[in-house]
C-alpha cells in the first residue's frame, strides 16, 4: 500500500482534532502549523474530510474545525477511504470484482486477503489510539517481528 502525502497529513490532521477539546473549534493554520501541513493543503483535505462526516466546521472568528463525532469512533481506515476511496483496488476496480485466467487465477484471493490483512490494522486503530499513544494488541504484536522493520525493496532470493 502506498501512502500518500494526502492521507498521512489527513490521519494527522485528525490526530491533532482528536488531541483537542472536543467541543472546541480549531483553525486550519493551527493544526497545518502543529504537524507541519502546508495550510492550503490542509484546507482541502478538511473540506474532504468535512464531506465524508469526520469533521465538522464553523466559520468566523471564533470558527474552524472539530471531529464530527467522538475519536474513538473514527478509525484511520475511515479516513484513507474519504480521501482515497477503497483500502484496496485494483486499477479503479474493487478487488472482489476482477478475475484472471490461467497461471494468475488465484491473484484476486491475494488482493482480497491484502485487503483483510489492512482492514485488520486500519480498521483497529482510532484516532483516539494515536492520542493516547497505545495501539491495539493485534497491531504492536506485528510490530514485535524484527522482519516489521526491514524494508525490502526487492523480493528476497
Amino acid at each position: 500500500m502506498r501512502i500518500s502525502a494526502k492521507i498521512d497529513y489527513a490521519v494527522r490532521a485528525g490526530a491533532e482534532l482528536a488531541a483537542a477539546e472536543p467541543e472546541r473549534w480549531i483553525n486550519a493554520e493551527t493544526i497545518g502549523t502543529a504537524q507541519g501541513i502546508p495550510t492550503a493543503f490542509l484546507l482541502n483535505i478538511l473540506a474532504v474530510m468535512r464531506t465524508a462526516g469526520l469533521v465538522e466546521s464553523r466559520r468566523g472568528v471564533e470558527g474552524g474545525y472539530r471531529l464530527a463525532r467522538p475519536a474513538d469512533q473514527i478509525y484511520v481506515a475511515d479516513i484513507i477511504r474519504a480521501i482515497d476511496g477503497p483500502l484496496a483496488n485494483v486499477a479503479g476496480s474493487l478487488v472482489e470484482d476482477v478475475s484472471y485466467e490461467g497461471a494468475a487465477a488465484k491473484l484476486r484471493d491475494t488482493w482480497v486477503a491484502l485487503r483483510v490483512s489492512m482492514r485488520n490494522v486500519l480498521e483497529g486503530v482510532s484516532l483516539a489510539d494515536l492520542v493516547a499513544g497505545t495501539l491495539p494488541a493485534n497491531v504492536t504484536d506485528l510490530l514485535g517481528d524484527d522482519e516489521s522493520w526491514v524494508t525490502r525493496p526487492h523480493p528476497p532470493r
